[in-house]
């Protein structure tokens, strides 16, 4: 109940503070670029894929042929090795030459990668075309240790790194900052939008309109035309408060209740009680009298008690805020699962000025 509280009260106190551009959009077509290659993993103590995996023989065999060697893939017998799928994200303005992190993750029976070695792999965008290539050995967050019954496994062996394992061989697709910049918003909003090019024209004169909720265009300033990097560096350290809406997010598996300062309570009496069925079955054993003819029995008894806690009231008058209800709550010894029904019944009696969402 405490954790629920202090989850309330910080999002209340920290909603209105303002927050910079950096934080708040990015340029429209500078993201991140997603890639995906398939591999092999070698140098497995005996932790390699099962023969009943066919396709890590078969690249092998296929790896070998290049290399000059031909053998049958299905005479191959080998455990040291594992199929995997390699993956890593591409940061915009990445430059032929720079590094960047790539994870493996097997998709055979491979039962552990620690010790291996991924092999050259070729990592592919969405287009096709090779923009990474990865190799190194493996850094895993789990181990995997005996074998039969007597194994033990930490975390996810099968699952590992290679910081900065991956070389980029072509230039990230990011489109050249031109006269116009397109900047975009991270959560739309209107307001939001609206305030963003407030501020840009009250620091850079009449260059910046709201498109949209989601859009705000920017022309290049007269003093920034051949400098569009130092414009980027310049806005972002500008200032706005975020508008947001009143919201109210509900975890019920945890029990979690997040609520902003904005979030109205209408006049409402919340009336709380609780009702405790209990319903108790023991077994008792029925033992014949001697040199009867009877068995011996086994018979259930059931108990049903019932308990009833006086209804507990709470009076919220116009206007009540958040920290007002939860108090109000928390005086009646009402549990986060409570509080979560309240808000629920109170959403559909109209009386919470704010958006529900379950989670």
């Amino acid at each position: 109940m405490k954790k629920a509280i202090a989850a309330i009260l910080l999002a209340s106190i920290s909603s209105g503070a303002a927050t910079r551009l950096k934080e708040l959009v990015a340029l429209e077509g500078v993201r991140d670029n997603q890639l995906l290659g398939y591999g092999l993993v070698v140098g497995l103590a005996g932790t390699g894929d099962r023969q009943q995996t066919l396709f890590p023989a078969q690249s092998l065999a296929n790896m070998l042929e290049r290399m000059g060697l031909t053998i049958n893939p299905t005479t191959i017998q080998v455990k040291n090795t594992a199929a995997v799928m390699v993956t890593a994200t591409l940061p915009p303005f990445a430059q032929a030459g720079s590094r960047i992190d790539a994870t493996i993750a097997a998709i055979g029976d491979s039962p552990s990668l620690q010790g291996g070695i991924l092999l050259m792999t070729s990592l592919k965008g969405p287009d096709n075309q090779v923009f990474a290539v990865a190799q190194g050995p493996l850094i895993l967050g789990g181990f995997m240790a005996g074998g039969g019954a007597n194994a033990k496994t930490m975390n996810h062996p099968t699952v590992g790194r290679i910081p900065n394992g991956a070389i980029v061989e072509r230039t990230a697709p990011s489109p050249p900052l031109g006269n116009i910049v397109k900047l975009q918003l991270d959560r739309a909003d209107f307001t939001t939008a609206t305030r963003v090019a407030e501020a840009l024209n009250k620091r850079f004169g009449k260059v910046a309109h709201a498109e949209s909720a989601a859009l705000v265009t920017v022309t290049l300033p007269t003093e920034f035309q051949n400098d569009p990097t130092g414009f980027v560096s310049e806005f972002e350290r500008l200032t706005v408060e975020v508008d947001r809406t009143a919201e109210i997010v509900v975890n019920e598996r945890t029990g979690t209740i997040i609520m902003g300062k904005d979030v109205r309570i209408a006049p409402v009496a919340i009336l709380q009680g609780s009702l405790t069925v209990e319903i108790e079955t023991t077994l008792q054993v029925s033992q014949p009298n001697a040199l009867s003819q009877g068995t011996t029995q086994v018979v259930p008894k059931v108990a049903v008690g019932a308990s009833q806690q006086p209804v507990r009231n709470v009076m919220l008058k116009q206007g009540a805020t958040v920290e007002e209800l939860v108090q109000a709550l928390t005086s009646i010894g009402s549990s986060p699962r409570d509080i979560i029904s309240i808000l629920q019944n109170l959403k559909d009696a109209g009386a919470i000025e704010a958006e529900l969402r379950v989670i």
